[in-house]
């Protein structure tokens, strides 16, 4: 959707779209200019040759994974023959000049970084997002990357979904939304929550977003609160399945990521069962973003090499329990804690028999990254005896670890 400006001082550019795939692409240049302009020309998947005696290091690295070719040398006369586009964009303005003059002789259009004006073609700010292309020329490269960038926004987070939307399938989405800040959720899935016609909504998914939705939007909560109210997961996905199979778009939004103790591959079965299509959005986990909110890094060079997540749904002395506990004391790494707020009193004794030092630093994080968020200080000795002091109850991550201490 080209937006170009009709000024009397100038003849507006005719907007178009070259399909380059397989085309030979010249690129005079290998700076800055060259490695911003290379992605796309790439993705657009033209033949590409950069002439140019230095690069920087990316454009090299796009050499070397054999993604373009690179003559290390300067402009010679000749080299665009052939050429179906050029960008001209050496730090010689002579030189430039004199490639702009040969593709105007050889009738290959080309974009010129130091002189628009002396160019047969304007590369516009351009983005994509699902298939389709943004392109904005204003004569003014801040201007139209400022349009292109307001409207990519708008497509991503929904605000331009009416005229953007193209109708999707009926399905379900499993989408990902993040630890509880509104801003956490990926890309994909606030456009995907965007285009929905039933939303099936977790406790622990980000509430604000569902005051966004358009009011013919049908939203059934499906929170499981502890120990309390829940919606069984056979309801859930029944639901899911019944809501696709009458042609709507269902979004199953879910806090964290689908897949970390979030049922979503039970889901996900329970819907290809049923013959119902799937996509799955992951989402940024609370065992990572949580201690992240907090300055509590999960690894730390020279700290540890490694972290794990545990489930703390059941205690140790549960035989339902799938945890090697002794195994995880015995790790000089970070654990990282969640739905183990109500169990913390065995779950830390049981780290504490099993090897790992009872002075050993513990923060819990409650309702991190949103403006809820409380953190409180223990060690694994005292750790259960804070947690019932200070109050802390669900939804808390339990980090546990030397990194905890880095957080001052």
């Amino acid at each position: 959707m080209p937006t170009v400006p009709l000024d009397d001082d100038a003849t507006p550019p005719y907007p178009v779209g070259l399909r380059l795939a397989g085309r030979r692409v010249v690129v005079l240049g290998g700076g800055q200019v060259a490695q911003r302009r290379l992605p796309t020309l790439l993705a657009a998947g033209a033949d590409v040759v950069v002439i140019s005696p230095e690069t920087t290091p990316a454009v090299q690295a796009m050499a070397d994974a054999n993604e373009l070719t690179w003559e290390q040398r300067g402009y010679r006369e000749g080299d665009l023959a052939d050429a179906w586009y050029a960008l001209i964009a050496t730090a010689d303005p002579a030189v430039n000049a004199a490639a702009a003059a040969e593709a105007e002789a050889g009738r290959v259009f080309c974009a010129r970084s130091d002189d628009a004006s002396a160019a047969s073609a304007w590369t516009p700010a351009s983005g994509r997002q699902e298939g389709t292309v943004v392109a904005v020329l204003s004569g003014d490269p801040r201007r139209s990357a400022a349009l292109r960038d307001a409207v990519i926004s708008g497509i991503r987070d929904g605000s331009l979904a009416a005229a953007h939307h193209r109708g999707h399938t009926a399905g379900v989405a499993l989408v990902g939304g993040g630890p509880g800040d509104p801003d956490l959720i990926t890309v994909k899935g606030r456009r995907l929550l965007a285009e929905a016609d039933v939303v099936v909504a977790d406790r622990l998914a980000p509430r604000e977003l569902l005051e966004e939705l358009p009011p013919h939007v049908e939203v059934i909560d499906a929170s499981k609160i502890p120990y309390g109210r829940y919606m069984a997961q056979e309801a859930i996905n029944n639901a899911l399945i019944e809501h696709a199979k009458a042609g709507k778009f269902v979004v199953r939004l879910k806090g964290g990521d689908p897949y970390v103790f979030g049922r979503g591959m039970e889901e996900l079965i329970a819907c290809a069962e049923a013959g119902v299509p799937v996509t799955v959005v992951p989402g940024i986990s609370s065992s990572i973003s949580v201690p992240a909110a907090a300055g509590i890094p999960v690894t730390h060079r020279g700290v540890t090499h490694e972290f794990i997540v545990i489930s703390g749904h059941v205690a140790p002395e549960d035989p339902r329990s799938l945890v090697n506990w002794n195994a995880a004391a015995q790790m000089r790494g970070t654990l990282v804690l969640l739905m183990a707020v109500e169990r913390i009193a065995a779950i830390s004794a049981a780290l504490v028999a099993g090897g790992r030092s009872p002075e050993t630093p513990v923060a819990v994080v409650q309702e991190g990254t949103t403006a809820a968020q409380r953190v409180v200080r223990a060690t694994l000795a005292t750790v259960a005896s804070v947690v019932e002091a200070e109050g802390i109850r669900p939804p808390a991550v339990v980090v546990i670890g030397d990194v905890v201490a880095l957080a001052g």
